[in-house]
């Protein structure tokens, strides 16, 4: 099999502040070699630098996520710019908007957004996508600003729009939500969508598989959704896993 790249995982968490090597080791024990990190917020751009700049194979993604939508000043998306081009950035992320959680201020989550998705366009570089309760006007704002290519992550949408997303250039990332037997919308997307459309990832240090339900997610156990799509599309993990890579690795230029 080959090596896996973990699309999204928030490594540079306090939660694995006890045990970080060892859950490398683990990861890798699994064939999980390549983690894409990206940051949520200009408090966390610099643990995620010090974590690239530690370990081989980790590729940051630098933005600003909706969810911390209060602490973002303009300050920080002049700042963006510089630290996409001098800290070696794959992506722009984990950026998007989030309609689920109150007092989140969506204008200016529509405003923090779209000005990264500029900078994106500008640079060159794909963008890491959060959605909740968000999806029809964050496939808008992607339309209207054009030109764009990146993931949605953790991908909880229909099927009409990820075909939409698909025709814009864009991925879904894939986790631990689908190994849930009732998560039967994003099992249906995932049985029948192009396969260079499919992106693995963990969201660790959240969003456990079914089995490991309270616990402390890790890429390691990204082999328990690998195995999950392989059986709902009726292919071999093998060869899921040969075509998530490579979408992967053409997605972020990944050496």
């Amino acid at each position: 099999m080959p090596d896996l790249i973990d699309s999204h995982a928030h490594l540079d968490d306090h939660r694995f502040d006890g045990d970080r090597e060892d859950m490398f080791k683990r990861a890798a024990a699994a064939g999980v070699r390549r983690w894409i990190v990206p940051a949520t917020d200009r408090s966390n751009w610099d643990a995620v630098s010090r974590l690239r700049r530690s370990r081989g194979g980790v590729y940051p993604a630098y933005g600003l996520h909706p969810l911390w939508t209060p602490h973002h000043d303009d300050a920080h998306l002049e700042e963006l710019p510089r630290w996409l081009e001098t800290e070696h950035a794959v992506a722009v992320g984990e950026i998007g908007l989030d309609f689920y959680v109150d007092g989140m201020d969506p204008p200016r989550q529509r405003e923090v957004f779209r000005r990264q998705l500029m900078i994106a366009k500008d640079h060159g570089l794909p963008v890491i996508m959060h959605a909740r309760r968000a999806f029809e006007e964050a496939i808008h704002t992607l339309r209207r600003v054009g030109g764009l290519r990146g993931v949605v992550h953790s991908f909880s949408g229909s099927e009409a729009q990820a075909r939409q997303l698909f025709d814009l250039g864009f991925h879904i990332g894939v986790g631990g939500p689908i190994t849930y037997e009732r998560a039967q919308r994003i099992r249906r997307v995932v049985a029948s969508m192009p396969i260079d459309r499919l992106l693995l990832e963990t969201d660790s240090p959240d969003q456990p598989c079914a089995h490991r339900r309270g616990e402390r997610n890790e890429p390691a156990f990204m082999r328990d959704v690998l195995d999950t799509i392989a059986s709902l599309r009726g292919e071999s993990s093998d060869d899921i896993a040969t075509a998530t890579t490579r979408n992967a690795t053409a997605l972020f230029g990944l050496s």
